[in-house]
């Protein structure tokens, strides 16, 4: 398993969209591995396979909390079925928009079809914060971030803050 680094915004390779994976085999699980071994020394709770510069159709995620045992999701090619009318509103952050945090308006429901680690078809029915987390990992998938859901001038800003913080540590 490896650290990898994380795309962060402004980055193009974020907007890309990503194709799905063709299989689950050992490959594709070593890539698996590193995204939770990146997401925990990040530390995150979701992380897609494009954030790490991957464009495949994959996800993990972990929930668990700092006194808890990890409990880490594995979603390939995962797609959200039947989301709810009903709608939540959770404080979002992103590995790939670092230190800013902004409300998001999301389905407070959903179901996903996916594969787990070993190929294995799943459904999961999501609510609440993993139902939050999983659209905003499939967003990613469709070259969507986070801040695409907040108002332009609101983002505008951070992605101002962003290039400005890259250009000093260029200069570093």
């Amino acid at each position: 398993m490896a650290i990898r680094e994380i795309l962060t915004a402004p980055d193009p390779r974020l907007r890309q969209k990503s194709r799905p994976a063709e299989a689950v085999d050992d490959l594709l699980r070593a890539l698996m591995d590193d995204m939770i071994e990146t997401m925990h020394a990040a530390p995150g709770i979701g992380l897609a396979a494009i954030q790490v510069g991957v464009p495949l159709r994959v996800i993990v995620m972990d929930l668990a909390g700092e006194d808890e045992e990890p409990a880490p999701l594995y979603f390939v090619n995962p797609e959200i079925l039947d989301p709810s009318e009903e709608t939540s509103v959770y404080e979002e952050g992103c590995l790939s928009v670092p230190e800013f945090f902004e409300e998001v308006e999301r389905p407070a429901r959903c179901r996903v079809r996916h594969l787990d680690y070993h190929g294995t078809p799943q459904i999961l029915d999501a609510e609440g914060l993993i139902a939050t987390c999983i659209q905003h990992e499939i967003d990613h998938l469709e070259g969507v971030l986070f801040i695409d859901h907040i108002s332009r001038l609101k983002r505008e800003r951070i992605l101002r803050k962003l290039k400005k913080d890259q250009r000093l540590a260029a200069a570093e």
